[in-house]
């Protein structure tokens, strides 16, 4: 046994995380596919540590105490990024986009706990394998995975990871066909001539103050969050790990500052302080996994998300299409649904990009999906993962 100390282990996890941009800009199939960059870096280590300990050479050991800060900040900058004037923006549609994730986040629930005792698994690898790694994806899994691996049950990051990866991958695969076929069904265009400017972005250059001013209202959310995520617990006797709470009140934070002094808040500064944290967390999460672990469980886990795919894409083709419009709009928006309800933000981004490039645009999809997948959706979904948890603790 080699055990590598925090520092040590930080430094891996960056340059892991650098290593996985090289290979996903090199490799054309990882960038088609939007795999992110931490991810394939943490597994490149964690099939290397694998091989060292299957060889006998040496089992490594990683302190990964560090993890949680980052995982906590990134957390915190997705409830920053939650303006409420947006919801208003994207009006009635965005409001059934939004529920209609929510219920989602619900069935997958179901349907992991479901058939993970069917294999005869906990149920929390069910949960696992349900809306933690499929709407939630990647970051979700590792957070998710460590709050239910705390409770004595191994392997739920590695389980979360796995089932993350196999959800991304599909999530872009049926993206297109699926529009595809309803643009051709219904023989839908583009809606020339009622594009809308929605959203007035403030535009602020990287500076120190601005910087340090975003980093202020970041720890200031996370320092009040852990509190509020204690009590909660000690009150309820609900588990309600420290990041939600951060998430939370950086949402309060976010639309006082709204209403107080608008141009406060620089989007992308706290967009690169995300960017970054939610990197080398996920890096140190993917160097985590026992991939000798997941062998086992492989089966029962494809065809969790197998099902999955299949009842997200019937769900989003013959309702979710009907209910949000029925026209060009809805059906690019149901390609961001597929996205992002079987990984993440930027697989919608891609699945959408890749359909207004072939058939038009779609302010209105572009307005909704990114509002809904990226911090709205956890609104609805935290409350039903922790929830579930909950139940079968």
């Amino acid at each position: 046994m080699f055990e590598i100390d925090q520092i040590t282990t930080l430094f891996i996890a960056v340059a892991m995380f650098i290593l996985g941009t090289f290979t996903v800009n090199k490799v054309k199939l990882l960038n088609k596919f939007c795999i992110p960059a931490p991810v394939v870096g943490g597994l490149i280590f964690a099939a290397i540590a694998t091989l060292l300990k299957a060889t006998g050479v040496v089992e490594l050991s990683l302190d990964t105490s560090l993890q949680s800060i980052f995982m906590i900040t990134f957390f915190t900058t997705v409830g920053l990024g939650a303006s409420f004037a947006l919801v208003r923006l994207g009006g009635k549609i965005l409001i059934i986009y939004w529920i209609a994730c929510g219920f989602l986040a619900l069935v997958q629930n179901i349907i992991g706990v479901s058939l993970a005792k069917v294999f005869h698994l906990d149920p929390l690898l069910g949960v696992m394998a349900g809306a933690v790694s499929m709407e939630g994806g990647h970051g979700s899994a590792a957070a998710y995975g460590a709050t239910i691996e705390g409770m004595g049950i191994n392997s739920a990051v590695s389980i979360g990871m796995a089932a993350a990866t196999v959800g991304l991958v599909a999530g872009a695969l049926i993206g297109g066909p699926a529009v595809k076929y309803l643009i051709k069904k219904h023989n839908l265009k583009p809606n020339e001539g009622k594009s809308e400017k929605y959203v007035e972005v403030y535009e602020h250059p990287v500076t120190e103050k601005s910087f340090m001013n975003q980093v202020f209202l970041i720890t200031l959310s996370m320092a009040i969050g852990t509190y509020v995520g204690q009590f909660f617990s000690d009150l309820t006797g609900f588990v309600l790990p420290a990041y939600v709470g951060a998430m939370f009140v950086a949402v309060i934070v976010r639309n006082v500052m709204d209403r107080i002094k608008p141009d406060f808040i620089n989007m992308r500064e706290i967009n690169l302080i995300g960017d970054i944290s939610l990197g080398i967390f996920l890096s140190m999460a993917l160097m985590s996994i026992k991939l000798w672990e997941v062998a086992d469980l492989a089966l029962p886990i494809f065809v969790i998300v197998f099902v999955q795919v299949v009842f997200i894409f019937l769900f989003g083709v013959f309702v979710l299409f009907r209910f949000i419009g029925k026209d060009y709009d809805a059906a690019v928006m149901i390609s961001g649904f597929l996205g992002h309800g079987l990984g993440a933000t930027p697989n919608a981004m891609a699945n959408m990009s890749a359909i207004v490039k072939k058939y038009g645009p779609s302010q209105k999809a572009f307005l909704i999906v990114p509002i809904v997948g990226a911090f709205l959706i956890d609104v609805f979904g935290m409350p039903i993962i922790i929830t579930t948890i909950n139940l079968f603790k």
